[in-house]
């Protein structure tokens, strides 16, 4: 296969790629044949058509070719008829763009086909039929239908040849446009006694290789004489119709005489020598010569139409004319607008100029009707700028926000120039995607919150709340606690912040007497990648609660000593004894304290001040008073509830120091009696429950102890051992125990600490067991495994095969030792 490419690339603006390529091909190539390799001859790299999703955009042509992305080559979809597809036009060529996105291009490919000879001349009638006069002259002309070849160049029809005859030389006449005439001409005079009927074969040749042929045949009637023909006005007619006429529309007429008379000088129209497209568009009235519209013209068809109209007289001879019509164009299509991309969706953060999509705009009329102009809506922040011819790039004008504008329909509006004027428009619907350009906000630049003290940790403080303009996950808002301290302590010992809701809950119980208030900061965190944030600064207050009585400063109460203030007998009234000093450690009205007299030996005799617990004298003091005065003032503070403090301030109604001395020693002296007595009572009452609650715990748990020994004597298969007497001897001498011995075990309640003695022997703290007591060895071995366990109370250990003659009570002095 032979094959041309030329490759022809320019650079336009706008981030768009415009570049042409042209292959030239024969037609009738079979289905899936290859064209080219376009991502070389492009300059492309096959993985870039595969990523850049890239397409043919034929606009309405049909699907001849198609692209394979993975092999970079164009190959043929559906065989190509170059007859069908462009007629008699030379040169035949394909057009289509190539498309490819992210970023978009596209590039102009041009194929042409080449004219291959599969088609043979044909004649559309086989059968032509002359009605020749007899006397005929030589070098009459008899025009002979053509034949018609659809191929072009060298393989579109060349010459004709006729049967050999003496009576008929064909001949060729040239027009300007191309064409030939095919004119069969009277060489030697016809004798229709010699030769009535006269049969012919013309045969129409092209110049393919191989050359095909077509053949018709001529049958020739010899007639007797009719020695004129008929003679056209003019050998060609020129006529314009347009193209939205009628049918029935008379386009214009033919004229042609006869010098004969009579039946010889009626002459007759009809077409002849036309292609079939024409015979279907136009007929002919045989009597007048009116060229009439019998189909519907459509300019974007054919613009021309060659009609040839033959005069026959009724001996035969005939004369020929040729009609030029021409189509005139009206305005009678719309632009078609072609949305070039699939992607309805571009970034907000996009910069100006950047192309959205490309339109390619198609007008199939022609002149002014064909010249397009196109635009958008406007207050869009985008614009429509010619690329080339036919083709316009959406591009954007200005920064884009989605916040402001999520969604445009931007409707491109293409009008041609005729009248009046056409006009179609589509409408593109472009999502902003969201990018993470903003950051969250608060709903306040600061806050201020309040809690009461002595909260229960993890109550809800109060919550801050952040917005974010963006989208999705860009607009998911996290609440994070940063780091400070508050007096040296990590704020999030304080509070927490719900990372979700922004809720402000309270770690700790806090207390208003130590800390008042304290500033920390949320920050807003969203979720984009990278992510942004604010920050906002938060006070909260501590709220003081009545939690704190009174103190009391002065008089100081002790418990040793026993102080008194000294009034003389002779103080008047209002004589300020003293002043009882308080203070609360809450604040506001929780701290406003007053004072009031709540006991009093006479209180007749003394008063309190209400704010300032001042103790003065209401009366004269005289002889008759009591040296020993005992006030009993109640300070209470203003809270709700209140709490209060009491104190006692002894006063001494006297005017020397040895008289308060002896009333005040006497009472002391008692006092602390008292006091003792009590004490040494209730410490002899805890010894003694003491005591006889640990005796009934031992009584029981021996009985227990027995009682489980008991059972399991029982129950068990053991062989009966013998028991010896209390004071058996072994008389084979292996050893007796001939001394009594004393074991003083001393053990704390931490065995590892205890102490034990062995060795000492004595006759101290013995107790000889009776004789007649009885006893089996078994019991004598479990008691001494009680002995052996870790918890009991005594740990002693004695060699084997030792024979005991007497009973041994172990005497317990425990003494603890601390180590």
């Amino acid at each position: 296969m032979r094959w041309r490419m030329l490759l022809f690339i320019s650079i336009l603006p706008l981030a768009s790629v415009v570049g042409q390529v042209s292959y030239s091909i024969p037609e009738e190539m079979a289905k899936g044949s290859l064209i080219g390799n376009i991502a070389q001859d492009l300059g492309l790299d096959r993985k870039r058509l595969t990523s850049g999703k890239a397409r043919i955009f034929t606009g309405d042509s049909a699907g001849y070719i198609e692209l394979s992305r993975e092999r970079g080559v164009l190959l043929i979809k559906e065989k190509i008829d170059r007859e069908a597809l462009c007629g008699q036009t030379t040169p035949c060529a394909l057009h289509f763009q190539v498309i490819l996105e992210n970023p978009m291009e596209f590039y102009t490919v041009v194929i042409e086909i080449t004219d291959i000879n599969d088609n043979t001349p044909i004649f559309e009638k086989s059968d032509m039929k002359f009605k020749i006069s007899e006397s005929a002259v030589i070098g009459a002309k008899f025009l002979l239908e053509r034949a018609i070849d659809p191929d072009v160049g060298v393989n579109s029809l060349q010459s004709y040849f006729l049967t050999k005859t003496d009576n008929f030389v064909l001949k060729l006449k040239d027009q300007p446009d191309g064409e030939k005439i095919v004119e069969m001409v009277l060489q030697k005079p016809l004798d229709r006694e010699k030769q009535e009927e006269i049969f012919l074969v013309l045969t129409a040749v092209d110049g393919g290789e191989p050359n095909l042929s077509g053949t018709a045949q001529i049958h020739v009637t010899v007639l007797d004489i009719n020695d004129n023909a008929p003679v056209f006005t003019k050998t060609v007619y020129k006529a314009t119709i347009s193209e939205d006429a009628p049918k029935g529309t008379v386009i214009t007429r033919v004229s042609a005489t006869d010098a004969d008379k009579g039946s010889n000088s009626k002459i007759t129209y009809s077409i002849s020598n036309t292609v079939a497209g024409a015979r279907d568009m136009f007929e002919i009235n045989e009597l007048n010569g009116d060229l009439i519209l019998k189909s519907t013209l459509d300019y974007e068809r054919a613009r021309y139409y060659q009609i040839h109209v033959q005069a026959s007289d009724e001996g035969g001879l005939t004369d020929s004319c040729k009609i030029t019509v021409e189509v005139i164009d009206i305005n009678d299509n719309k632009p078609v607008i072609n949305i070039m991309s699939q992607t309805n969706v571009i970034a907000e953060d996009s910069k100006p100029a950047t192309v959205v999509t490309m339109v390619n705009v198609q007008d199939l009329d022609s002149g002014e009707n064909g010249k397009v102009h196109c635009a958008i809506n406007e207050h869009i922040p985008f614009i429509l700028k010619s690329a080339s011819s036919n083709f316009f790039n959406l591009v954007t004008d200005s920064d884009l926000d989605r916040e402001r504008a999520s969604e445009y329909n931007i409707t491109v509006t293409c009008s041609d120039e005729g009248v009046p004027s056409l006009s179609s428009s589509v409408t593109l619907t472009l999502q902003i995607s969201d990018v993470n350009d903003n950051a969250p906000v608060f709903e306040r630049s600061s806050y201020e919150a309040y809690i009461v003290e002595n909260n229960t940790p993890g109550l809800s403080i109060f919550t801050v709340k952040a917005r974010d303009a963006d989208w999705n996950q860009n607009a998911r808002v996290s609440y994070i606690l940063e780091d400070s301290s508050v007096n040296g302590v990590p704020v999030s010992s304080y509070v927490s912040v719900s990372a979700d809701s922004g809720v402000i809950h309270a770690v700790r119980s806090f207390d208003y007497e130590q800390i008042k208030d304290f500033h920390f900061c949320v920050k807003a965190q969203d979720g984009g990648s990278p992510p942004l944030s604010s920050n906002v600064s938060v006070k909260v207050m501590i709220q003081d609660q009545n939690d704190n009585p009174p103190q009391v400063l002065y008089p100081v109460q002790t418990g040793g000593s026993l102080v008194a203030e000294m009034v003389p007998r002779s103080a008047d009234v209002g004589y300020l004894v003293t002043k009882v000093v308080a203070v609360d450690v809450d604040s506001g009205q929780n701290a406003w304290l007053s004072y009031k007299l709540q006991k009093a030996t006479d209180r007749a005799l003394f008063e309190v001040g209400l704010q300032n617990g001042e103790i003065r004298t209401i009366r004269q003091v005289t002889d008759k008073d009591a040296v020993k005065q005992r006030l009993t003032v109640i300070v209470e503070d203003n809270g709700q509830p209140s709490r209060s403090a009491t104190v006692i301030v002894n006063v001494a109604v006297a005017d020397s120091f040895p008289e308060v001395l002896s009333e005040f020693t006497d009472s002391t002296h008692d006092k602390e009696y008292n006091d003792n007595l009590t004490f040494y009572l209730v410490l002899a009452l805890a010894v003694v429950s003491f005591l006889f609650i640990t005796c009934l715990v031992v009584i029981i748990s021996v009985k227990i102890y027995r009682w489980r020994q008991s059972r399991i004597l029982y129950h068990s298969s053991l062989p009966v051992i013998p028991y010896y007497p209390p004071r058996y001897s072994d008389t084979l001498g292996t050893g007796t125990l001939q001394h009594v011995y004393n074991y003083e075990v001393c053990r704390t309640t931490d065995s590892r600490k205890s102490d034990c003695k062995f060795g000492r022997a004595g006759s101290q703290n013995v107790l000889i067991m009776d004789p007649s007591s009885t006893g089996t060895m078994q019991r004598i071995q479990s008691e001494k495994s009680i002995l052996d366990e870790p918890d009991s109370p005594l740990e002693v250990s004695f060699p084997e095969h030792t024979h005991f003659p007497h009973r041994v009570f172990v005497g317990l002095f425990c003494s603890t030792h601390h180590r």
